[in-house]
């Protein structure tokens, strides 16, 4: 009865938010019930938790890894449960980092018992950076161009990647930050609602994307072989337009995008890729949750009337990679991917297209919690994103591998 509980995270208390850690509890009693809890405060305050009801072994310990959780967020054994089924009390809040130069920390604890109020047997919290070890931040406002260079420690040359977000905008660097610690030069661009770019611009010019690429081809760490392109949503499509019209991107990865230009005209040197038609009285928003159902608002892709708005992914000379989840609740982007597979395949193309049962819209770095609806800043509106807790993250999981394995590739 004198022995002190003990939780450890193993290899180390701190470390990189995409990498898996064991978390071991020792001390208990032989077959003890015990609860183990995480919590986490966002930078703006938000509290996340998660927990799951466990069974010590009979020598009294406990290791994550190993042993089934016996219900609470999550059942079955689930290695880092505790960090990807983190949930606010708040409904529809996202977790996600903005200052990368801070980890997030997160508290274990473990409680006596099966219950709500079981006294605390031992705690211990851990740091998870989405910045390692010698990386460098540097802010660049060079020309139009509006972003933040990660590099990885040492003189390279690495391969270099652009990094680019979904319609929400703002200049999201946590994704871009990870690659860099993997060994990826990424610059993260801003191009809508960021300092004095417009929420909802008329057009996007092409020419400003290329500043970024030519931006990244002037750094001496980068190797000269050609530039990668990352997107999700509408960051999605404007990756396919780079690889499709810019001769500097060899690779280019969609997640959760179009095959065609949504919502806003891209212009590029000497033509316009017009916006494909939508309607926003198709929107449905629920009548219990106020939510919004955005997945009808568009004309069908398969109306040759639309075509004009097709990116011609098949005139490129990129490789190139598609996720994306099939219970995304906010964009048909099974449907839409599949149509751009399809034009490459057809012109004797490659393309890699991984599709997630279970998976929402929103699929990012590995261990952040599922989002299954939250505000859309360029909307003002709650949008739901889809998808199921388990299966979510482990199509998270498995995209970063697939991510990181084809720029290697390719770059």
């Amino acid at each position: 009865a004198g022995m002190v509980v003990q939780v450890t995270v193993l290899p180390s208390r701190r470390g990189l938010f995409d990498a898996a850690v064991r978390i071991c509890v020792a001390g208990l009693q032989p077959e003890q019930a015990v609860t183990v809890r995480a919590s986490l405060v966002d930078e703006s305050g938000e509290l996340f938790q998660a927990h799951a009801r466990y069974r010590a072994g009979s020598s009294g310990e406990l290791d994550l890894s190993r042993s089934p959780a016996l219900g609470g967020s999550y059942s079955g054994v689930e290695p880092m449960g505790l960090f990807w089924a983190l949930q606010s009390k708040a409904p529809y809040k996202r977790l996600a980092k903005k200052n990368v130069l801070t980890p997030f920390c997160v508290d274990l604890e473990v409680c006596e018992g099966h219950g709500d109020t079981g006294h605390l047997l031992g705690k211990c919290s851990t740091e998870r950076w989405f910045i390692g070890e010698g990386v460098k931040r540097i802010s660049v406002r060079e020309g139009r161009l509006k972003a933040t260079l990660f590099l990885p420690p040492g003189p390279g040359p690495f391969p270099a990647l652009i990094d680019l977000y979904g319609s929400g905008g703002g200049l999201i660097e946590y994704r871009a930050s990870l690659l860099a610690s993997r060994g990826f030069v990424t610059l993260a661009v801003a191009y809508m609602a960021f300092e004095d770019l417009p929420a909802w611009p008329e057009m996007f010019e092409l020419s400003y994307f290329e500043e970024a690429v030519n931006f990244l081809l002037k750094q001496q760490q980068v190797k000269g072989t050609g530039i990668g392109v990352l997107g999700l949503s509408k960051g999605a499509d404007l990756a396919l337009s780079m690889a499709t019209f810019l001769p500097g991107i060899k690779a280019a990865v969609s997640i959760s995008g179009s095959s065609f230009n949504s919502f806003i005209p891209l212009q590029g040197d000497g033509f316009t890729l017009p916006a494909h038609p939508y309607d926003l009285s198709r929107m449905k928003i629920s009548d219990e949750s106020g939510l919004v159902d955005f997945s009808d608002v568009l004309d069908d892709h398969r109306d040759p009337a639309t075509w004009d708005c097709r990116i011609p992914v098949e005139r490129s000379l990129a490789k190139f990679l598609f996720l994306s989840g099939l219970d995304d609740r906010n964009w048909k982007s099974a449907l839409y991917c599949q149509d751009a597979v399809q034009r490459l395949q057809q012109s004797g193309r490659e393309a890699e297209f991984c599709s997630y049962s279970g998976a929402g819209h929103l699929l990012e770095p590995p261990y952040l919690p599922l989002c299954q609806a939250s505000i859309h800043r360029a909307l003002g509106m709650f949008v739901q994103w889809g998808g199921q807790w388990r299966e979510h993250a482990k199509a998270q999981e498995d995209a970063w591998c697939r991510i990181q394995a084809f720029f290697w590739q390719h770059l």
